[in-house]
């Protein structure tokens, strides 16, 4: 089957997680810049999240651009992927009302290491799918800025217990690690 609906469907849910998490931004009721120091953890953590979709959006689309069709399977792991970014707008309304405390920064690096699994997932599918000599497969390789992520979230999660700060850190280490464009599968496109 063609891919245009997954395509579609994963960009629409996408934008309402964006959606959402905009809308946990309450308006003060002061009108003074006073007033919006209350707001400062929770812009913090909304930005961080925006720049997560905004990595996910950007590197779901490039995986799908190497891609010719898809499966049942690969409906089922997007849909897996979908699942754990939708749960970003809560941890990230949870961190930033907590003031990014441990428990709340500790479950925002649990969603974040479930979605790294589930997109690895996806990969593993459309790869599977297409061959191993696929142009998707070649440009995947190794990915290890995939796998790096995975250990850093995970040495992070109890990290977030020692000192929330560092480990709050080290997601944004994430984040900056992955807004350096990834043009592994474009290199292979076009070449």
């Amino acid at each position: 089957m063609g891919k245009g609906r997954l395509e579609a469907f994963s960009d629409g849910v996408l934008a309402i997680i964006i959606t959402i998490m905009v809308l946990e931004l309450k308006v003060p009721h002061g009108a003074d810049l006073a007033a919006l120091r209350p707001l400062i953890p929770v812009f913090v953590s909304y930005v961080l999240s925006f720049i997560y979709i905004g990595i996910y959006w950007n590197n779901h689309h490039h995986l799908l651009q190497a891609v010719r069709h898809v499966n049942g399977r690969i409906l089922w792991a997007n849909l897996h992927l979908l699942f754990w970014l939708s749960l970003i707008p809560f941890v990230t309304g949870w961190m930033g009302e907590n003031h990014f405390t441990a428990w709340p920064i500790a479950l925002y690096g649990t969603v974040l290491l479930f979605c790294a699994i589930a997109y690895f997932i996806l990969t593993l599918a459309l790869v599977a799918h297409h061959g191993r000599d696929s142009a998707l497969a070649i440009a995947v390789g190794r990915d290890f800025k995939g796998k790096i992520s995975v250990v850093l979230y995970a040495v992070a999660i109890p990290l977030a217990f020692v000192n929330s700060w560092v480990a709050f850190g080290v997601y944004i280490l994430v984040a900056i690690m992955w807004l350096i464009p990834d043009r592994r599968i474009e290199k292979t496109l076009t070449s």
